[in-house]
C-alpha cells in the first residue's frame, strides 16, 4: 500500500518514523516544512498537499491537533476520495466530528477509520503505542498490518466514532491522575517524606499508575517536559465533558479538572507543558517537588516487536 501521512508534529512526526522503519511507501504533509524535510531524508516522499496525496495514495492518515484542522484536511481530500481509498483519522478528536467527516469520505465510495493511540510520545517513538480502531470489521482488516507498524496493541473498538470516544476518556482519567499525583507529592514533601522513596512508595503500591510511572519522574527530575501541553488537555478534558452533557450525566470532578487546567493556563500559558501543573503547589507552599536520579525525558526500553489485535476479556 502507498501512504499519506499529514501531521508531523509530535505524536505524528513518531508514527510516521515507525512507518518508515518498517519499509512503508510513505509520503509526507506538514505546514512545518522543516518536518517534512527531516522525514524526506528519512526515506519518505514529499506529499505537496492533501489532495495530491489521497490520489497517490491507498491510504492517507492524519495526526493533527484539533477537529478544526483535521476537518479542513478532509475537505481538500474529498474531491480525491474514490472506491476503496482509506481515511484514517490518528487525532484525539470529536466522535461526532469524525462521524460527519466519515459520511462524506464513505458517500464517496470511501473508508473511514479513527484510530487515536495511548501510551506516550516515548512509546511513539518506538512503535510500542497502543491503538483503538472504529471502523467495520471489514477495513479493520485492511488496515490492521499497517497498524501493527506503529502499535505495540490495537484494539478494534466497534464502528467509527467509538475510538474517539474511548480516547477522551481515557485522557480525562491521564488528566485527572496527573492533578492528583501533584497533590500527593507536594504533600509529602511538606512533611518532610523523601520523594525518591515517596515515588518508590506508589509505584508498588495500589496508588500506581502509568502516568505515576512515567510523568512523576519528570516532575521529580525538574523537566516537567511530557511533550504534551495544556491545551491539548484543555481540548480533550472539554470533549470528554461534552459527551457527560450529551448524555445527561452530572459529573462532578471533570469541572474541577477544567478550571484547575485553565488556571494552569493562565499561570504559565496556554501551550506549556501540562506537567507544570505542579508549579501551581510550589507556588503556593514555597515547597521543590524535585529528587535526585531521575530522567529529563522519558525513553521507552522495551524492544520494538510487530503489533497484534487485543481481543477483550469476556464472560462466558
Amino acid at each position: 500500500m502507498k501512504i499519506g501521512f499529514i501531521g508531523l508534529g509530535n505524536v505524528g512526526g513518531k508514527l510516521a518514523g515507525s512507518l518508515l522503519r518498517n519499509g512503508v511507501d510513505l509520503q509526507v504533509h506538514d505546514l512545518d516544512g522543516d518536518l517534512v524535510t527531516a522525514k524526506v531524508s528519512d526515506g519518505a516522499k514529499k506529499g505537496g498537499n492533501p489532495a495530491r496525496m489521497m490520489r497517490a495514495c491507498d491510504a492517507v492518515i492524519t495526526c493533527l491537533p484539533t477537529p478544526a484542522a483535521s476537518a479542513a484536511v478532509v475537505e481538500q481530500m474529498l474531491p480525491e476520495i474514490a472506491d476503496g481509498k482509506i481515511w484514517i483519522e490518528m487525532s484525539t478528536t470529536d466522535a461526532s466530528e469524525i462521524k460527519r467527516l466519515g459520511a462524506l469520505v464513505m458517500a464517496r465510495g470511501g473508508h473511514a477509520v479513527d484510530c487515536p493511540v495511548s501510551g506516550g510520545c516515548h512509546r511513539a517513538d518506538t512503535g510500542n503505542i497502543s491503538i483503538y480502531a472504529g471502523c467495520d470489521r471489514a477495513t479493520f482488516e485492511r488496515v490492521l498490518p499497517l497498524l501493527t507498524h506503529m502499535g505495540r496493541r490495537i484494539l478494534h473498538v466497534g464502528e467509527l466514532g467509538k475510538a474517539s470516544t474511548l480516547k477522551v476518556m481515557t485522557n480525562y482519567l491521564a488528566t485527572t491522575n496527573l492533578l492528583a499525583l501533584c497533590e500527593a507529592l507536594t504533600v509529602m514533601k511538606a512533611h518532610g517524606m523523601d520523594l525518591a522513596m515517596t515515588y518508590e512508595a506508589i509505584a508498588m503500591s495500589s496508588g500506581n499508575s502509568f502516568v505515576h510511572e512515567t510523568e512523576s519522574q519528570l516532575i521529580l527530575s525538574g523537566s516537567r517536559d511530557v511533550n504534551f501541553t495544556m491545551d491539548l488537555i484543555q481540548k480533550d478534558i472539554g470533549l470528554f465533558q461534552k459527551l457527560a452533557d450529551e448524555a445527561g450525566v452530572p459529573l462532578e470532578i471533570s469541572p474541577l479538572v477544567i478550571a484547575m487546567m485553565s488556571d494552569g493556563q493562565e499561570r504559565y500559558g496556554a501551550r506549556a507543558q501540562s506537567d507544570r501543573m505542579i508549579e501551581r503547589l510550589e507556588d503556593a507552599t514555597g515547597l521543590s517537588v524535585l529528587a535526585q536520579g531521575f530522567p529529563m525525558r522519558l525513553t521507552d526500553d522495551e524492544p520494538e516487536e510487530r503489533g497484534l489485535e487485543v481481543h477483550p476479556k469476556r464472560l462466558a
